[in-house]
């Protein structure tokens, strides 16, 4: 039971923490739905802290206020960006906490995280929610009314790294531009990284290359997911960014605050932080020469950098312009290999969604903005979605949305499987729609509860063969049940293809195709993992 942490701990903990973030890196950067970030969250993060590790790689101590120094001052002087900047503040408050005692308990952690989201809340001149202050608050809240009953770290951080990770998903309701790119906050998402990693290290685990974090929801583009701004929206033309260093004798505290209550008045997104021995500044400004002006005042100017986010966004609309097609597709997907297919057969975009799931018209209609295309198709794979995908037409301004009435993933693959970049938009949808008649469909699922039904008189747990409209067959074995529900559904076709899913393993599946070979010798018979919940197969005869 470890319910102290001594600093060579903490050590560990930050330095594990830092790889972790890291190894994570790109797949926090994808989340990031800004058409004119400062950077990207998830690198400048890692570069944070890795200035952080660097100052903890030189201090030779392992005492708990040397080791809380030394990452305080790293992750200040390696700030990147906002995303690095908020970071380094999370960090400062809860070093300056940790820093009073040799020996931290649960009751002292969660301390340090309140002050750390108190910091970094503080740093920021209008925070926002739905960021990750929003996640640093909420992990701290919880740590402080859940630190009585663990006392003990091996259950005190995967409680706190739980909530973490439910704050994460609540920010997409906080941050409206999150929810129209469907994905989590980016930073917040990197926030939770760290801590993962500090109890990584606690439970004597290391962090390999394919340590990624779940849930990170999008693999697509930056560009992608981007809600492009129009020029006249940017109020602030360009991101400041400097080190105030060799701070004048006669500067004071008093003299710092006033820089950021200046700043505040000539633009936004403004960060002032530091101390007498050096400030760091941030700010979105139409005036960048009055802010470099003001900050002479205080001492030397050290890391100048000042970016144009009007040239920025011309650029992204540019390539924005030069990438749109004619003809785009989204599709509802449930299951990881099922998404997987319908990305290889070039898919722009795949909703989560499914029998016991289905997304809303305004999932849809968000989906299709992200769809860099002036005509989208979309494959709803659900006669319980399909009209939701008709009224997200009336969702979307400057693209034609067209739906293909697919009622299952079959049909959904076939769907895709019938587009021909090089035909106009009215000819793919024909052949879209006719693809839909050319493949027979079958599923296998389990009853939920007991009825009589279609002739068969079921028990809850019994497996189900369906088509499109009633149950065809009835078992307690799924491959007795599959092959009986293929052969009640075959009228000569010459290719059968079964998509397995969650609930079957990879030998069970291999094991029926072996049988349905040997029953169908003239068949092509192929399996594929598809991943889904609740339908042991879905079955494709062509």
């Amino acid at each position: 039971m470890q319910k102290i942490i001594n600093g060579a701990m903490l050590k560990s903990m930050i330095l594990t923490a830092a790889k972790l973030l890291e190894v994570n890196r790109a797949n926090i950067d994808a989340l990031n739905v800004f058409p004119v970030p400062d950077g990207d969250t998830g690198t400048n993060m890692s570069l944070t802290i890795q200035s952080a590790v660097k100052e903890l790689v030189q201090c030779r101590s392992n005492k708990v206020v040397d080791v809380a120094e030394a990452v305080s001052k790293g992750a200040l002087r390696g700030a990147r960006g906002n995303s690095g900047v908020i970071l380094s503040q999370v960090l400062r408050g809860f070093c300056n906490v940790v820093r009073k005692s040799e020996e931290i308990d649960t009751k002292l952690f969660a301390q340090a995280l309140v002050s750390g989201a108190e910091v970094a809340y503080g740093a920021v001149s209008k925070p926002k929610e739905g960021t990750m202050l929003t996640v640093a608050r909420m992990v701290a809240e919880h740590a402080q009314s859940t630190r009585g009953k663990h006392k003990d770290f091996e259950e005190f951080l995967p409680e706190i790294i739980s909530a973490g990770n439910k704050a994460v998903e609540l920010t997409p309701t906080l941050l409206p531009v999150l929810k129209k790119a469907g994905v989590v906050d980016a930073g917040g998402k990197g926030l939770m990284c760290l801590y993962e990693g500090m109890y990584k290290a606690l439970m004597g685990e290391t962090v390999s290359e394919e340590a990624v974090v779940s849930d990170v929801k999008s693999n697509d583009s930056v560009l992608e997911h981007a809600e492009i701004m129009n020029l006249g929206t940017i109020e602030f033309a360009y991101c400041t960014e400097f080190f105030i260093i060799n701070i004048k004798k006669q500067t004071t505290l008093a003299d710092i605050e006033r820089l950021r209550e200046y700043l505040m008045t000539i633009g936004d997104c403004v960060i002032v932080i530091g101390d007498l021995e050096f400030v760091k500044v941030h700010v979105h400004t139409n005036q960048p020469g009055d802010a470099i002006s003001k900050a002479l005042k205080l001492g030397e100017l050290d890391k100048l950098k000042i970016e144009n986010m009007l040239e920025q966004n011309r650029e992204l609309l540019k390539k924005y312009e030069e990438e749109k097609k004619e003809i785009g597709m989204i599709s509802v997907s449930a299951g990881d290999g099922i998404t997987s297919i319908f990305k290889d057969l070039m898919v722009d975009a795949v909703i989560e969604g499914g029998q016991s799931m289905n997304p809303s018209a305004d999932d849809i209609a968000n989906a299709a903005h992200r769809v860099n295309a002036d005509n989208v198709f979309v494959f709803p794979n659900n006669k319980n979605i399909i009209l939701a995908a008709e009224q997200a037409k009336s969702l979307v301004e400057n693209k034609k949305i067209h739906v293909i009435p697919t009622k299952n993933i079959p049909q959904g693959f076939a769907a895709a499987l019938a587009f021909n970049p090089e035909l106009p938009v009215d000819q793919n949808k024909t052949n879209m729609i006719h693809a839909l008649d050319s493949v027979t469909v079958g599923q296998v699922t389990y009853a939920v509860r007991n009825t009589k039904l279609y002739g068969f008189d079921l028990k809850i747990g019994d497996v189900m063969g369906l088509d499109n409209k009633k149950i065809l067959a009835k078992g307690d074995n799924v491959s007795e049940v599959t092959i009986e529900l293929i052969e009640k559904l075959r009228n000569g076709e010459e290719i059968i293809t079964l998509y397995y899913g969650q609930d079957v393993t990879e030998e069970d599946a291999m094991k029926l195709q072996e049988a349905i070979m040997e029953k169908y010798p003239d068949c092509d018979v192929e399996v594929h993992y598809g991943g889904q919940p609740i339908y042991y197969y879905y079955i494709a005869l062509e």
